[in-house]
């Protein structure tokens, strides 16, 4: 199955001078960055003290030297803003050793840090001819990994983009090939560009050890990968629905199932939340963190408000079959970060009109989970993941 892309927006260009001549160039950013109001042009011949103070200051530079180069000096301001960063953390902790911070307050500082870190890497741009050839001195080759994240309307135009962004496109496209081994199912998801990747496979564990309420027919709400409707099929499940808004999600998930022979068990539909109808069975596992995304790829991760959550919550009961059951997976993660209140889902269950009837709850396996070194690590150090049980109340 091809893989689909959001329209392309209106164009937008960045322009510079050399040599006492403007030019322009098409503009595009995956995570939706407008073009850059300054660029000036850089080659093997700028320090990177130089390339750092001037992405500081918000000026872009667009790279006319040695691909490899480029790459170096990319590491070499990330260097800078870690030393930026650590003296900044320092500060910060005593800051904090002589006052009470708020709950939230490092899940905040540990993102504007990220936010920061993002934009100055991101001034760092490269040229791109038409079928996504990168015009430098051993400059690879990205076509394949260009198409399939980019719009396939950028394939025939020159434009410009950050190489930051191009590493994340060729990062998603080797994990794409790679695969991750889901031990649950006993074979590999393949996640797209954008698509959440099933890294955390204690949540899988929840859902292969939990008795089924039916194996007639179940709802995956956000299908994503597609790994949750494999693995209710793998356990029996004749019929499994699994929904999704985005399009390049159902396509990564169309395309795990093919591969898995399990296509003819899972029905893929584009839905917001649930398809019509009910089932006995209706699992999701929304983001967990209510923040705001910073970008449309995080939309796997940040939940703003719980919207997905409060709405699965809010419309489950009527899809249930009688005495059927909803499978909610969450990680009470943003509780210990202060995002959520810890009787907010409790709360939110009962005033669905519904009932816990079970619960499981796992620790987290992944390595941040023991990274001390981690910003995060005393929210993450103490982190469940559970698979609530819900059915509505009679």
């Amino acid at each position: 199955m091809s893989q689909p892309h959001p329209a392309t927006p209106p164009a937008t260009r960045i322009a510079w001078e050399a040599g006492g001549v403007r030019h322009t160039l098409h503009w595009h950013s995956e995570a939706g960055n407008p073009p850059p109001r300054r660029v000036v042009p850089a080659d093997d011949q700028m320090a990177a003290d130089a390339a750092y103070k001037l992405a500081c200051e918000g000026t872009a530079l667009l790279w006319q030297g040695d691909f490899q180069n480029a790459r170096q000096l990319l590491q070499a301001l990330g260097r800078r803003i870690d030393r930026a960063r650590e003296r900044a953390q320092a500060k910060l902790a005593r800051a904090a050793a002589e006052t009470t911070a708020a709950p939230g307050q490092a899940f905040h500082q540990h993102r504007q840090m990220q936010a920061q870190r993002a934009r100055i890497l991101g001034m760092l741009l490269l040229p791109f001819e038409a079928g996504f050839r990168i015009p430098l001195r051993r400059a690879p080759e990205v076509g394949e990994a260009c198409a399939e994240a980019w719009p396939p309307s950028l394939a025939g135009m020159p434009f410009a983009a950050s190489l930051r962004e191009l590493q994340g496109l060729i990062g998603a496209h080797e994990w794409r090939k790679k695969g991750v081994a889901i031990a649950a199912l006993g074979a590999r998801i393949h996640p797209w560009y954008g698509v959440f990747s099933p890294v955390r496979g204690e949540y899988l564990d929840l859902l292969a050890q939990t008795p089924l309420p039916s194996t007639e027919l179940a709802f995956d709400i956000g299908v994503g990968s597609g790994v949750i409707s494999a693995l209710l099929a793998r356990r029996g499940v004749r019929r499994v629905v699994g929904t999704d808004l985005d399009e390049r999600a159902l396509a990564c998930a169309a395309a795990n199932l093919g591969d898995l022979g399990l296509a003819d068990r899972v029905e893929l539909r584009r839905a917001d939340l649930f398809p019509e109808g009910r089932a006995p069975l209706v699992v999701c596992n929304p983001p967990w963190l209510p923040a705001r995304p910073a970008a449309p790829i995080e939309r796997a991760v940040y939940d703003p408000d719980s919207a997905m959550l409060r709405g699965f919550l809010a419309g489950l009961a009527d899809h249930l079959a009688p005495g059927g059951e909803g499978w909610l997976i969450m990680s009470d993660f943003a509780e210990h970060l202060g995002l959520r209140a810890p009787d907010m889902l409790p709360q939110a269950i009962t005033a669905a009109g519904l009932e816990v009837a079970g619960k499981l709850d796992i620790r987290p396996r992944h390595g941040k989970a023991l990274d001390r070194d981690d910003p995060l690590h005393a929210a993450r150090a103490r982190e469940t993941t559970s698979l609530w049980r819900l059915r509505a109340k009679a």
